[in-house]
């Protein structure tokens, strides 16, 4: 089974509660659609998230979020294959794996890219109170045209990623107190150049703190999903 959720924000409970919900075995394959925080710190701090993902004996594949540092800034990830696509991996947490940016893997026979990165709302608040920030949040012209470049040569069948396409931000979920003029939406309209010419079965994506179904994109938070469980809602 492939089990998909949201943003864990450095909260590994979270993978432990689901982990004794649907008992996965070393088989299976737990995917956080970015915002895992367990490369916030960039250093030791980050062990003891690391660790409790890590023992749950099942491969936990990371998104890159926007409340996070990029493998390759941190010390001790190595670049290796995995189903098909290339994911970062520390020695001490073969576990844990970071999906880089625009690779296709094969998850049970779909071919899923991904497609992380988001503009944090937050970050004049983040900057002021030396939370951490990061300049490489959202995806570099290089990176996308990395993605274009493999969805110009390969079919895919599901997207997973941190945010979702312009025409689906969901509203309703954005924050109080925030002026969206100041917003920089630029990853979001580029999905939606992606979004357009992609004929895809679904669509996952965290970021928003919110669990809703909308054609063929799902928002996971806190919800649960299955890889292969498709129906369109509105």
């Amino acid at each position: 089974m492939i089990y998909i959720t949201g943003d864990i924000h450095g909260d590994p409970w979270r993978v432990v509660k689901l982990c004794r919900i649907v008992s996965p075995t070393p088989d299976d394959v737990i995917v956080l659609l970015g915002d895992v925080g367990a490369n916030y710190y960039g250093e030791k701090k980050d062990t003891p998230v690391k660790a409790m993902l890590d023992m749950n004996d099942v491969k936990i594949l990371c998104i890159h979020g926007n409340h996070e540092q990029r493998p390759w800034n941190v010390e001790g990830y190595k670049l290796t294959e995995w189903r098909g696509g290339k994911v970062w991996v520390q020695e001490d947490f073969p576990n844990l794996l970071f999906a880089k940016d625009g690779e296709i893997f094969d998850l049970e026979g779909h071919k899923c890219i991904v497609i992380g990165g988001a503009y944090s709302v937050d970050k004049f608040y983040r900057l002021e109170c030396g939370y951490g920030w990061w300049e490489d949040e959202q995806l570099s012209d290089e990176i996308k045209a990395y993605v274009e470049k493999q969805l110009s040569t390969n079919a895919v069948d599901i997207v997973l990623s941190h945010t979702c396409p312009f025409k689906y931000e969901p509203r309703e979920a954005f924050l109080s107190g925030i002026d969206q003029s100041q917003v920089d939406d630029s990853t979001e309209r580029w999905l939606d150049t992606i979004e357009e010419r992609l004929d895809y079965k679904a669509w996952y994506c965290g970021h928003w703190h919110i669990n809703k179904r909308i054609d063929r994109i799902r928002f996971l938070y806190d919800g649960i999903e299955i890889l292969g469980e498709y129906r369109e809602e509105t």
